[in-house]
């Protein structure tokens, strides 16, 4: 699977910021590491908190193990289960069917995960842990380009 990412020109030496736009193929785990970890050396600050934030609300982000491939096949089924499809019985009760029967599960996952996550900087690199990874989790069934803001500050 190819995914399409762009990584935009810090725009503040102080408090450098960029957007990383991520073309899904559905509903799934992307992840954004590489881009992150290369935003950050990019900026040259050697101790901050990159903020991380998705611009939609039918998406949400994670910090997940990227060792095991099994891990995002698990999640993905975890929250299908909690939150079924619109179609199962189950879900008899949801009114937003606007933007398709996928968005209202979507929008109930977004609530569940997060939209903003903080990671420390400490000696210009990400504190993340051994097996930890940034990911994009798309909620919505069809494509979309989502956008993920990056600031660090310090």
């Amino acid at each position: 699977m190819r995914i399409t990412r762009r990584l935009s020109e810090p725009v503040d030496d102080k408090m450098p910021q960029t957007v990383i736009t991520i073309a899904t193929k559905g509903q799934g785990l992307y992840e954004f590491t590489d881009e992150a970890a290369e935003f950050v050396r990019r900026t040259g600050v050697p101790e901050g908190l990159l903020t991380l934030f998705v611009r939609h609300t039918s998406a949400s982000l994670l910090i997940q193990e990227n060792a095991d491939p099994d891990v995002k096949r698990d999640l993905t089924e975890f929250f299908h289960r909690v939150v079924p499809p619109t179609s199962d019985a189950s879900m008899h009760w949801v009114i937003h069917r606007q933007e398709g029967p996928d968005d209202m599960p979507a929008h109930i996952k977004a609530a569940l995960t997060q939209v903003s996550i903080g990671v420390p900087v400490i000696e210009g690199r990400m504190a993340l842990g051994t097996w930890q990874g940034l990911y994009l989790f798309e909620h919505r069934d069809q494509p979309h380009r989502r956008e993920i803001v990056l600031h660090l500050g310090n």
